[in-house]
Order: structure tokens, then C-alpha cells, then sequence
């Protein structure tokens, strides 16, 4: 029989193996991509630069700044392309404890956990980074030259990379709160108008305060959020409307129903009880 803390012992050092190995494989990468350090940040300030007007530059405020942002930037890039070997090594961690289905779930939802947020990320660069650039270029009061530290500008553009990472992450959010029978697809159906009003919230909170990148964070949060409800409904076996809806009716028939028991009705049925057992007490042979 195998002891409990030697078990625990084990998945601990079979953890420490995974995070090691996923660390290892981030410090290769990084160190390969060292020596393109300046041209990764350089395809990074791109969106911004293209905004800015003619002879535009970029600024560092700090006398460290033109050394650790490219430095920070390589970090960045060398974790995404590690992504898929860091979520194996976690996958690989916690298989041996899932059933059946439940594998033959995770590992779609682990693949399309990776490639949803590398399209969140995507979409962010191409699409909603030259919108808020030229916005904020095009707003700046006349006589005033925008030139952005390079520091600031990459703790901006990591929280839009968050967070429409974490937004195209909506549909896998929704169908593992369906299949863990959280919810369900008729509850998440009624719920949709504060849904997309908390969407417009979050873009309102993640996003400059023009209207055009609060409603290309927003609504492509409120597509993803259908579509999950479309996924959702198509792995799942939902039970027929006729059934729920008598399943429901009989629930509220139940709870219209039941009238809790008065002290007398209590104290009557204690008796009865009682004088059972004295009887079936008296019945037994000694």
C-alpha cells in the first residue's frame, strides 16, 4: 500500500520537473532571440511609429530604459513561443488524475486555449493598435509634439495584449462552465443583455475613451460569448424541452405544495412513532 506522503512527495518533485523543464525552454528561446533583441521592439513600436507625424520618434526618460525594454520585449516573445510546451508540461501534470472524457475534453480545450489568446493578440496588433494610436495622435492639441517613452508604451500595449488575450478566451470559458454543469445554455441565453453590458464595461476600462476600441474590444467579446453558447450546445446532449419544461412545473408544484408542519402535527406524529416501537418492542420474542 502506498503512503499518502510519499505520493504527495512524488507529484511534488513531478511538478518541480514540469515547471523546470517549461523554464528551461523559455531561457533557450530567450537566449536565441537575444541577438534580435532591438528588431523585436522595433516590429513592436511599429503600430505606434506609423501613427506618429513625420519624423515622429519615440523617447527614453530613464537610463536604463533603451536597455531592459527590448530585454523585457525578447521575454515576452520567447514565453509565447514557448506556450504550447509550457501548457503540455502542465497538461501532462494533471492527466494521469482526469477520466476518460475528461481528456478527450481537455486537450481540445487546452489547443484552443493556446491559439484563441495568440488571435486576442493578433487582433490587437494589427487591428485595434493603429485605431488608438492614430486616436491619440489625432487628439493631441496643436503645438504639442506626442512622443511616447518607450517604457510606457510597452506597459500599455502588454495590458491591450491582456487583455484581448484573456477576451477571445470567452468561448472556452463558456463551455467549461456548461460541461462542469455550472450553468446552462438556457441560463446563459437569458443573461446576454448584461453580458454585453458588462462587455462595453470592460472595454471601457482596458481601452482609450474613444468609442472605436471600446466597441472592437466589446464586441468581438459579445461574438465570442455566442459562440461559446454555439459550442457549448453542440458538445452537449441538452434534455428535451418537454421534459425540462415538466421537470420544472412539477419542482413548482412541489415547493407551491409542501406546508411546513405545526407543533401539534409534530408532536402527534413523535407520538406515534413512539407508541411503534414500544409495540414492535413488546412483539419480540425474549
Amino acid at each position: 500500500m502506498n503512503n499518502p506522503e510519499d505520493t504527495f512527495i512524488s507529484h511534488l518533485v513531478e511538478m518541480r520537473d514540469r515547471l523546470l523543464r517549461a523554464v528551461i525552454a523559455i531561457v533557450v528561446l530567450f537566449v536565441l532571440l537575444f541577438p534580435w533583441a532591438q528588431d523585436l521592439y522595433a516590429l513592436l513600436a511599429k503600430p505606434m511609429l506609423a501613427a506618429l507625424p513625420q519624423g515622429g520618434q519615440m523617447i527614453a526618460t530613464e537610463v536604463t530604459t533603451p536597455f531592459f525594454v527590448p530585454i523585457k520585449v525578447t521575454m515576452m516573445t520567447a514565453f509565447l513561443l514557448a506556450l504550447p510546451w509550457v501548457f503540455y508540461q502542465m497538461w501532462a501534470f494533471v492527466a494521469p488524475g482526469l477520466y476518460q472524457n475528461e481528456k478527450r475534453l481537455g486537450v481540445p480545450l487546452v489547443i484552443a486555449s493556446v491559439v484563441l489568446f495568440l488571435l486576442g493578440m493578433a487582433f490587437a496588433y494589427f487591428l485595434v493598435f493603429p485605431v488608438v494610436f492614430g486616436f491619440i495622435v489625432g487628439v493631441a492639441p496643436e503645438g504639442v509634439a506626442v512622443m511616447t517613452d518607450i517604457g510606457k508604451y510597452l506597459d500599455f500595449v502588454m495590458t491591450l495584449f491582456i487583455a484581448f488575450g484573456i477576451t477571445f478566451e470567452v468561448p472556452v470559458a463558456v463551455v467549461l462552465l456548461v460541461k462542469m454543469g455550472m450553468v446552462s445554455i438556457v441560463k446563459l441565453r437569458e443573461i446576454r443583455p448584461y453580458v454585453i453590458v458588462g462587455a462595453f464595461v470592460v472595454g471601457a476600462i482596458f481601452t482609450p475613451p474613444d468609442v472605436i476600441s471600446q466597441f472592437m474590444l466589446a464586441v468581438p467579446m459579445w461574438v465570442l460569448y455566442e459562440l461559446g453558447i454555439v459550442v457549448a450546445s453542440m458538445i452537449t446532449k441538452p434534455k428535451p424541452e418537454a421534459e425540462a419544461e415538466a421537470e420544472a412545473e412539477a419542482e413548482a408544484e412541489a415547493e407551491a405544495d409542501y406546508t411546513p408542519m405545526s407543533e401539534s402535527d409534530m408532536e402527534a406524529e413523535l407520538d406515534r412513532i413512539e407508541s411503534g416501537q414500544s409495540e414492535s418492542g413488546s412483539r419480540d420474542p425474549k
